[in-house]
Order: C-alpha cells, then sequence, then structure tokens
C-alpha cells in the first residue's frame, strides 16, 4: 500500500489585493511541499495539467523534472496528463527524461481531464475527445513497448521505423485515471494497466460497482491479478481540529467550486455540501488526522486498494497550512492507517 500527494498547482486568492498569487512563488512553494512530503515518507506526489488562471501548472513533466533534483525517494507522476490533446511521442520523451533524472521514479497518469481548455489551444475538436484518448493511449503504449516504432492512426502523422530517444532504463509505469464511466474502467482493465479513481463528490461506496468491474474485466482478459494496481485520488486536507478545517479551509475550497461552477453552471457551493463530504460516509478526506484515518482504512479495505493519493490543493490554501496538512497527513495519518493494517 502507497500513499502519495496530488496537487494541480491551484494559485491563493488574495481577496484584499482582488488577484491570485504569482505562478512563480505557487512552483516554488510546491518544491518546499514535495520535499517535505518525501521527509515524513510518502510514497509519490501526483501532479495535475491545466490551462487556466487559477493554476501554476501547465507542464507537469518540466516540474516533476525539477523535483527529480531535490528529491531521492519519492514516486514522480502526472495526475493527469491529457493525453487527448498532447502529442504522445513527445509525453514519452518527456517522462522518459524526467525517470532517468529521477533514477527510475517517473510515473505517467493518462487520462481525458475534466477541463478542456487544452483542446482549441493545441489545435484539436472536442468532438474527437473519446476517439483521441484511444488513438494517443495506443500510440503511448506502443512506444513504451517497442524499440521501433510503425505506427498509423487518424488524427496524427504516421511513424515508420523510428526509434525513439532517448530510451528508459526500464518501461514506463502507465496508470489510467478514470471519472467513474464503465468505459474507461473497462479500456484500462482489457490492456491490464493500473487504474486511479478520480472520487471528489458523493460517497466512495458508490464506486464500488466499478471497481468490482475492473476487477472482474482485468482477470477475464487473462492478467496477472497479483499485478493488479487500484488507487483513489480524492481532494483532501487534515488539520489538528475539525472546528480548525471548516474556519482555515472551507473559504479556499468553496470558492475555487464556486469558480469552477460558475462555468458549468453548478450552484453555489454550501458549507452543508462541505460537511457531508467530511463527514464519514463522504468523499473528502479532510480534518483532523484520526477521522481521516479511519476513512481512509475503510475505503482501502472496500476497494483493496494499493494506492490513495490526498489532493491538498484545492482552492490553494496557504503555504504554512499546506506544509502543516502533508506533516500531519505523513506522520498521523499514514502511520495509523499502516498499523491497522499490519
Amino acid at each position: 500500500m502507497e500513499f502519495g500527494i496530488g496537487m494541480f498547482g491551484d494559485l491563493t486568492f488574495d481577496k484584499k489585493k482582488g488577484e491570485f498569487q504569482s505562478p512563480q512563488e505557487r512552483l516554488n512553494e510546491m518544491i518546499a511541499q514535495v520535499k517535505l512530503a518525501e521527509e515524513v515518507e510518502l510514497d509519490a506526489f501526483v501532479l495535475g495539467e491545466h490551462h487556466r488562471p487559477d493554476y501554476a501548472v501547465s507542464s507537469p513533466e518540466i516540474v516533476l523534472a525539477a523535483l527529480a533534483t531535490v528529491t531521492r525517494k519519492i514516486k514522480l507522476a502526472s495526475g493527469v496528463t491529457v493525453l487527448s490533446s498532447a502529442d504522445p511521442v513527445k509525453v514519452f520523451q518527456d517522462f522518459t527524461t524526467v525517470d532517468l533524472l529521477s533514477n527510475g521514479r517517473a510515473e505517467i497518469v493518462a487520462g481525458r481531464g475534466s477541463f478542456t481548455e487544452s483542446f482549441p489551444l493545441f489545435g484539436y475538436n472536442l468532438e474527437d475527445y473519446n476517439e483521441l484518448f484511444e488513438e494517443k493511449l495506443n500510440l503511448l503504449l506502443q512506444l513504451n513497448n517497442e524499440e521501433v516504432v510503425n505506427w498509423e492512426g487518424k488524427f496524427r502523422a504516421s511513424i515508420k521505423n523510428q526509434i525513439i530517444y532517448p530510451r528508459p532504463e526500464q518501461k514506463l509505469p502507465v496508470w489510467i485515471a478514470v471519472g467513474g464511466t464503465p468505459e474507461s474502467v473497462f479500456r484500462a482493465a482489457k490492456l491490464g494497466l493500473p487504474i486511479i479513481f478520480a472520487i471528489i463528490g458523493g460517497m466512495p461506496k458508490q464506486f464500488q460497482p466499478l471497481v468490482n468491474f475492473y476487477k472482474e474485466q482485468y482477470k477475464a482478459h487473462g492478467h496477472d491479478m497479483n499485478k493488479m494496481q487500484i488507487a483513489v485520488h480524492s481532494h483532501s486536507f487534515i488539520t489538528n481540529t475539525q472546528a480548525e478545517l471548516t474556519e482555515k479551509y472551507y473559504p479556499y475550497y468553496a470558492a475555487q467550486m464556486d469558480r469552477i461552477g460558475s462555468q458549468r453552471g453548478w450552484p453555489k457551493y454550501s458549507q452543508m455540501q462541505f460537511l457531508g463530504g467530511v463527514s464519514p460516509e463522504g468523499a473528502l478526506f479532510m480534518g483532523e488526522p484520526n477521522a481521516v484515518a479511519d476513512k481512509l482504512l475503510q475505503t482501502i479495505e472496500l476497494f483493496g486498494l494499493t494506492r490513495f493519493a490526498a489532493h491538498i490543493d484545492v482552492g490553494g490554501p496557504k503555504h504554512v497550512d499546506m506544509m502543516k496538512a502533508i506533516e500531519l497527513f505523513g506522520t498521523k495519518v499514514v502511520p495509523q492507517v499502516k498499523k491497522a493494517l499490519q
């Protein structure tokens, strides 16, 4: 069982100034935060890709490469690489470079993404959303599995007798991130790829049928069950007390939900929704360490997880509070869960 943290690079919004912090400041904070995550012996760091004014990270590979030079053990993964609007050859080269810099710690988490800004930015039609992902995933896997590549597709120029340089020392781990569609779950199981479920709303137990479906299809397609990997990536934040969570973190979280919701037609995010998510049955792994550890343990046992990634920067909380949340997760929550699992 592995434990990690995830981030999108949310920028802190200063209400007094009426503006977001600079991306430069946020990126430097992130380096300190990931170094701390390694110090408290977390296993993985997962970094998302966005092309919006409220996020600092559009190129996870570059940030992960920087982190590779200041860390020694923690795994460095995207979360997600929006493969539908990316060039798989460049993705493979970039993550190979991260892998070489980090001595074998790079991982690709491929997904279709929940935001659409990258499609017009890189010249893709959103109507081809599914086909693009299917084709580009197949190419990425071929690049990873074969040294000499011959490939033809619909959306990209053909590749004939090409070797992609540099080569990684070993095959890159490629995960599939899913939001809850059976088609995505089936694809991952059929290919025998590890899967990450993004659970950010409702109740985790609602995902149990999908997890069971993945396990059934993974086995049905002849893959080694001993190699099966299942992860969950959920919004998380650890504080000393539940009251501190509501007072210090809720305003940041609600503000981000409302920023996104205003573009998607969601109703205004309420404190009642937040408290429902924080409750034992909810999807938010937030609050004081004992409560988070109990929920995490239940989720691990429910799904048979091999990894959990705590997404801790939603809304751009202050750096000092992020550092405390990472410290509490690594020194209070994770040890308690590990002890219970043993």
